[in-house]
């Protein structure tokens, strides 16, 4: 069937902010389908909230919305846009339910505008749990043992008759939210609770629990014509009872036979049909391993997580394909862009293995709950490729940039077998090297098979890795011979973990490795399994024979990508290094990127001239480097992992372009960085560099309390505290040397005062500053978690010596390319917190806000083009008429035990942005977009003793702005003081007061500023969580209520806010 005709103009969601359980793999579909509808010269509107990423950008499609994403707003756009159709599938759990809502209310009829793919009743049908349930008995599909609820008392009744553990699935949710595995009736009433609050419809899903089975993922394509094929299969190595997004996956599954794979496809097959699924649909099952039963677990209507796995996994563009489907193409008019002889109607063969390994969060959060179940908890996700399941596994492993180069954890090494009998029920993120150790330790395959679940083949697997670790430790050099060392470098081990069995360095072992002859080819992603010649330049390296990888004589620049998306690490510096890859192909270089994130735009076949989809260590990055011989490589755009290894590309004779190594550790390193500054004669706070617990007491003492206690090298503030005793002094010196510090650790004095952010461009010779950031939390808060604006509320002689500060910066420190500051503003004195010479998290905000493009003229700077020859002058860039407010967005709720109070360490997964041509509405729309509630209602305050002062006038504004106010008795007895009504609480560890009110819902926010320490059990710590987990809003900060009550006076719905396209700014 030919293209729809009638459709023109397009509206799409996107999915907001970055989350634990929707990040970035929603946005890189977004990205996709915009640009297969741009290609279709399709008149494309898109909305989404998140100003990170590539999606956003303005050229993406006609018109860009940053705008909360609620009903109310997107019914302004639409009656604005007149789009004629929306594409609601490529959003995720977000933008599906957002155009159910407006496909219910009656309005998308009203205004003429139709879903594109999978209709309404299909989306009803897949996310509805009753209607899924009534649809697979009718096509007999078996489902696990359950009960629909939508109240407390019927899933109770459902658990007693049929017994614990049971598990609790929310409808319309994304990520596991609010469901859980619950093994009693208290906990299934609290995450039943917690469910029915989260469900869009209130109706979680209450079934048996199948622990111990395997789960397995289809990914379908479906066309309207009803032709249908299987993209991929997955299996994931845990069995059922840990989130798909927590478990290891492999595609292909490895431990199937034939039969129950086409037991499986044939059911996919037959149910994204039954459900009339147009586009890409993933189907999840909980398979028996001792029987050839089955049970669907869920069918997502829509590109999912797995889809963007499955797309990098097999080369299918699954949401271009989803896209086209859309606008009425079938599979077999749609060209596999991959070979660019086949159609998309052909299913892919995969001749290797693929690994996804879950990225969680845990070396930043020490004190989170690690527990694995149904809620998803890993921030981000590695991909590797391998020729064998030991290689993908392996190349996985030390891909999470976590100190992890074999499966050899000296944690687990040093526990007793009893300690591991133990350890081994634990399901953690910690699991596999626990197994590992096991095995080790002479524990059995089937013992381990008993206690995990984990299929025995993948435990056989374990156990020749475990041993062949073993040999090369007992044996060291005299074990590698030609032959063997083929052979474990075909199984993907390592040079570093080789040279540390053998007592060797890693350069010892890579020129033996060399000299013997054993030498990494890289193999074509081709989607057909060489069947057909492909087109598309996507390599993975093994140790075969054949090179399929014939490297150009052109020119041509490697661009470092940057790794999985963690807390202080995300999606901006995929935005970055994509910017990086478009700037070099149009200086006319081939662009070639190193990176291994299935979810990321950067990794998508076609954004770069070559893409190596391979770990981002020094032994991978030079083998590839040593391949290519390029002209230069940029290691400023993939944040601290690009950074990290620009030492590794220059010893290895490689031309790093931009900022030079020297200079970059010349702004990292302490004394050489304080002697710069006396030279500018800038100032920052006193400080020392130290490495034992004993050194940082005696620093702290000379300086004085408070202190701010960081590592060096790091990203997201990780470890990084503001002690105030020497108590906290040792507690957090040992958090830091938990991990192996190669750097020193940092005292500096602790400085309160309005902190300040900027980027700026430098060529060597002049400088160009796009803006000046301005935090709205104090000193104390980390960057990337304080609300920050643009442009600043600073004038005349204050922008000016910023200015100055940031100039001399940027050419003292000797940056090419990009370079960002961080300063304290303490009356009229400027202090200098930190300097990055690379890119860093709010690039693409800025960039987006001034209509500057940073990382394309800093890309140029790099290549040796000057400043004043691009068209945007040096300096102070002209300001905007618009305003604009970065919101940070907290996944707390996902990670129990977390203290989420703000401190130095960062704790947000996204951000969102408001524009607005005034301070007060940006301000307001970017509350809205983080999900803040808004509505009217009680207000619990809890405030420390110093903070009770600055706090009446806050409590003040709220109550006049409509506000109940409750508080605990010294809070409330202070506010009555100065006339402020508000309604005394007992205490948490008297009575149940505070938690009534914030379980019935009539406490709609809370105030409450922690006193010093990390005391879990005190009320703070426990009110917090408790709030969090039941979805009630919470300030720590009164710079933040006090932003909050600003917005409220601009006194506006989110349907009264009027939205602003990124082209309105540009204009």
């Amino acid at each position: 069937m030919p293209r729809d005709k009638s459709i023109k103009r397009v509206l799409i969601i996107g999915s907001g902010p970055i989350a634990i359980g929707q990040a970035a793999e929603f946005d890189y579909a977004g990205t996709q389908a915009c640009r297969a509808l741009k290609e279709e010269g399709i008149y494309t509107i898109l909305v989404n909230s998140n100003p990170a990423t590539i999606m956003t950008d303005r050229e993406m499609a006609s018109r860009v919305y940053l705008e909360p994403l609620t009903p109310a707003v997107l019914k302004n756009i639409i009656i604005k846009e007149k789009p004629d159709s929306i594409l609601p599938t490529l959003g995720g759990q977000t933008g599906l339910n957002l155009a159910c809502e407006l496909a219910e209310s009656g309005f998308l009829d009203e205004h003429g505008v139709r879903l594109l793919g999978t209709p309404v009743e299909s989306i009803k049908k897949s996310e509805d749990r009753e209607l899924f349930k009534e649809t697979m008995e009718k096509i007999g599909e078996p489902c696990i043992d359950s009960v629909i609820a939508t109240k407390v008392d019927e899933a109770v009744k459902f658990a007693a008759e049929n017994g614990y553990p049971v598990i609790v699935r929310p409808a319309y949710t994304l990520g596991g939210t609010g469901g859980g595995i619950a093994e009693d009736e208290n906990e299934l009433v609290g995450i039943c609770t917690r469910g029915l609050a989260a469900s869009r419809v209130h109706q979680c899903l209450i079934e048996k629990c199948v622990s111990g089975w395997k789960e397995i993922e289809y990914e379908v394509m479906r066309d309207g014509a009803g032709n249908v094929i299987t993209v991929c299969n997955m299996e994931n190595l845990d069995p059922v009872g840990i989130h798909t997004g927590d478990s290891i996956v492999l595609a292909p599954s490895q431990t199937l036979r034939e039969e129950e794979y086409q037991m499986l496809r044939s059911a996919s097959l037959n149910i994204i049909s039954a459900l009339g699924i147009s586009g890409g649909c993933n189907v999840q099952y909980a398979l028996d391993p001792g029987s050839m039963r089955y049970a669907v677990i869920e069918v997502n209507p829509r590109v999912s997580r797995s889809s963007a796995l499955a797309s990098k996994a097999t080369g299918y563009p699954i949401a271009k394909v989803a896209a086209l489907v859309a606008l009425g193409y079938n599979l077999d008019e749609i060209i596999n862009g991959v070979t660019g002889k086949t159609y998309a109607c052909f299913e892919p063969t995969l001749d290797y293995v693929v690994c996804k390994f879950p990225r969680w969060p845990f070396d930043k959060f020490t004190e989170a709950n690690k527990t694995l179940g149904t809620r998803m908890k890993a921030t981000g996700e590695v991909m590797s490729i391998g020729a064998n399941f030991e290689a993908a596994l392996l190349k996985a492993v030390r891909s999470l940039e976590l100190g992890y180069y074999s499966l050899d954890n000296p944690k687990y090494g040093k526990m007793t077998k009893d300690q591991l009998y133990a350890a081994l029920p634990q399901k953690n993120d910690e699991r596999l090297f626990c197994v590992c150790a096991a095995l080790r330790k002479g524990v059995s395959v089937e013992l381990i098979h008993e206690i995990t679940a984990i299929d025995k083949w993948f435990l056989i697997k374990l156990k020749g890795i475990v041993e062949t670790e073993e040999k090369i430790k007992r044996e060291k050099l005299a074990c590698l011979s030609k032959p063997f060392l083929k052979t474990i470098k075909r199984h993907g081990f390592s040079d570093r973990a080789i040279a540390g069995w053998c007592g060797a360095s890693e350069d010892e072992i890579r020129k033996l490795r060399i000299d013997s002859g054993v030498l990494p080819v890289y193999k074509m992603v081709d989607t057909c399994g060489a069947e057909f010649e492909a087109v598309s330049p996507y390599y993975y390296s093994t140790y075969e024979e054949e090179n399929e990888s014939v490297p150009t004589a052109n020119k041509k620049i490697v661009v470092l990508g940057s790794g999985p998306i963690r807390i202080g690490q995300g999606v901006e510096f995929d935005y970055c290094s994509v910017q990086c890859i478009k700037a070099v192909r149009a200086a006319g270089y081939e662009a070639i990127i190193i990176n291994n994130n299935p979810e990321t735009v950067s990794t998508d076949f076609d954004v770069s001239d070559r893409l190596y989809f391979e770990p981002l260590t020094p032994e991978e990055v030079v083998n590839v480097l040593d391949l290519e011989k390029p002209d230069g490589v940029v290691v400023q755009f993939g944040g601290q992992t690009a950074i990290k290894l620009a030492a590794a590309v220059n010893k290895a004779g490689y031309r790093i372009l931009g900022t030079t190594v020297d200079a970059i550790n010349d702004a990292e390193d302490r004394e050489k960085f304080d002697e710069l500054l006396e030279r500018l004669n800038i100032k920052r706070p006193k400080g020392k560099t130290v490495f034992t617990a004993e050194e940082a007491l005696a620093a702290a003492h000379e300086i004085g309390y408070p202190v701010l206690v960081r590592p060096s090298y790091v990203l997201g503030g990780q470890g990084m505290e503001i002690a105030y005793t020497d108590g906290e002094i040792r507690d957090y010196m040992e958090i830091i040397n938990a991990a192996k510090q190669e750097h020193p650790i940092l005292v500096d004095q602790y400085v309160s005062g309005k902190e300040l952010e900027v980027d700026a461009i430098c060529d060597g010779e002049s400088v160009l500053i796009p803006g000046i950031m301005e935090h709205i939390e104090r000193t104390g808060v980390h960057s990337g978690d304080s609300i920050s604006r643009y442009p600043s509320s600073f004038l005349g002689d204050t922008v000016k010596n910023i200015v100055d500060v940031a100039e001399k910066l940027a050419l003292g420190t000797r940056t090419v390319g990009l370079i960002n500051i961080q300063l304290i503003l303490k009356g009229d004195e400027i202090y200098i917190i930190e300097v990055n010479p690379r890119s860093s998290r709010t690039v693409p905000f800025i960039s987006k806000v001034t209509g500057v493009p940073m990382v394309a003229l800093a890309t140029r700077c790099c290549m040796g083009e000057r400043l004043a020859d691009m068209g945007y002058g040096t300096g102070l860039y002209k300001k905007s008429k618009f305003h604009a407010v970065k919101v940070p967005v907290f996944s707390n709720d996902k990670l129990p035990e977390l203290e989420i109070s703000l401190s130095p360490e960062m704790k947000s997964t996204g951000e969102v942005l408001g524009i607005a041509p005034s301070f007060g509405e940006a301000l307001l729309k970017g509350l809205y977009s983080a999900g803040i509630n808004m509505s009217k209602g009680g207000i619990f305050v809890s405030v420390s003793n110093k903070s009770k002062q600055e706090m009446i006038p806050l409590a003040e504004d709220l109550h006049r702005l409509g506000y109940k106010l409750y508080a605990t008795s010294g809070t409330a007895a202070a506010l009555r003081e100065r006339g402020v009504e508000a309604q005394e609480v007992g205490k948490l560890h008297e009575c149940d007061d505070i938690e009534r009110m914030i379980k019935s819902g009539s406490v709609k926010l809370i105030v409450n500023t922690p006193t010093k320490g990390r005391n879990t059990r005190r009320d703070g710590f426990r009110i917090r969580r408790l709030a969090v987990e039941s979805g009630v809003t919470v300030f720590t900060s009164l710079d933040t209520v006090a932003a909050f009550v600003e917005a409220l006076k601009v006194g506006k719905s989110d349907a009264e806010l009027t939205p602003v396209a990124l082209q309105d700014i540009a204009d």
